[in-house]
């Protein structure tokens, strides 16, 4: 599985993104899991997020979702920090 973040906004508005494939992995089960969760509950279009805050575009082998901060799931939040953490 192929999951893609991208992050927008914040103070600086930077963008950053990171890709991870999750195939050979140790927890490539728990990484597929987190990605099929996180997409259940998002939205085609960014919702409206908080001055300054993150905005989330999560991608899962071509299905989209986007997210703004603080509206987050433990399970969302979980994969952001994952896939900028150890994706290139």
């Amino acid at each position: 599985m192929r999951i893609v973040i991208t992050r927008t906004g914040g103070f600086a508005g930077i963008e950053r993104r990171a890709e991870l494939d999750t195939s050979g992995r140790p927890d490539e089960t728990h990484l597929e899991a987190l990605a099929h969760r996180a997409l259940a509950p998002g939205r085609d279009a960014s919702p409206r997020g908080v001055p300054d805050g993150f905005h989330y575009e999560i991608n899962v082998d071509g299905r989209s979702v986007h997210l703004a901060d603080p509206h987050l799931t433990t399970e969302q939040r979980e994969l952001i920090r994952t896939v900028l953490k150890e994706g290139a």
